[in-house]
């Protein structure tokens, strides 16, 4: 599974090019929550202080909307009861070594089709101690989070015209293609295909190496189906 993994940095010093840079390190449990249906709509993620200093961590939500799409448009998730996702808590401090968890929850009913979200969770600055000009630097995660509908309908659909593959997804929920797969007409010389996360509505096109059939495992959480085109 594809995730997003955020940079930040702090200079301390005037010049940013000189002496070492610190890391702190950060560790999450995961990095993609599935609300499936017929599950509680919360998981909780731990958070894990691998570094030697104290760390602040902040996980902000934000709504992604379009998503997969040009149009995709990144939101500011404020009043949980307004933006549909709770987390908590959004401020953390970690001794070294230190593990504590953060609840990402589901507010309301769920909707007809996926809502999707990203929480950016990442250390913030604290105090920074060098007997010499130091960068700081500090690695986050954008974990995304999927409510999906109580029900699914439709599928991915595939279209094909020679070497031209076209799949649209025409159902309402997002589906993980990966372990793709094509061979030349001989069975052999086989190809890796590039994977994608296929959000409702989004259309994915590829030219293929070969013009025989295309496989690929499609998930949806943790069902997978074998898929041909």
């Amino acid at each position: 599974m594809k995730f997003t993994t955020l940079m930040w940095t702090l200079a301390a010093g005037a010049a940013l090019c000189a002496g070492p840079a610190a890391q702190a390190e950060m560790v999450l449990s995961q990095v993609i929550v599935d609300l499936l249906p017929g599950k509680p709509p919360r998981e909780d993620i731990e958070v894990w202080n691998d570094g030697d200093e104290r760390m602040y961590v902040l996980a902000e939500p934000f709504e992604i909307r379009g998503a997969g799409t040009a149009a995709e448009e990144r939101v500011p998730a404020g009043v949980p009861e307004e933006s549909g996702i709770l987390v908590s808590p959004q401020r953390l401090v970690l001794e070294p070594g230190e593990r504590r968890t953060i609840r990402v929850a589901s507010i309301g009913d769920r909707a007809t089709s996926d809502r999707v979200f990203r929480v950016a969770i990442k250390p913030v600055g604290g105090p920074i101690t060098a007997d010499v000009n130091a960068l700081k630097v500090f690695v986050g995660y954008d974990t995304l989070v999927i409510f999906r509908p109580e029900e699914f309908t439709g599928d991915v659909e595939g279209q094909r015209a020679g070497r031209e593959l076209r799949l649209v997804n025409s159902g309402n929920t997002a589906q993980e293609l990966f372990d793709g797969k094509q061979c030349d007409a001989s069975g052999s010389n086989c190809q890796e295909l590039p994977a994608k996360r296929l959000y409702p509505g989004v259309v994915w096109e590829q030219t293929l190496p070969f013009e025989t059939e295309v496989t690929y495992k499609a998930a949806v959480g943790p069902t997978i189906r074998d898929r041909h085109f």
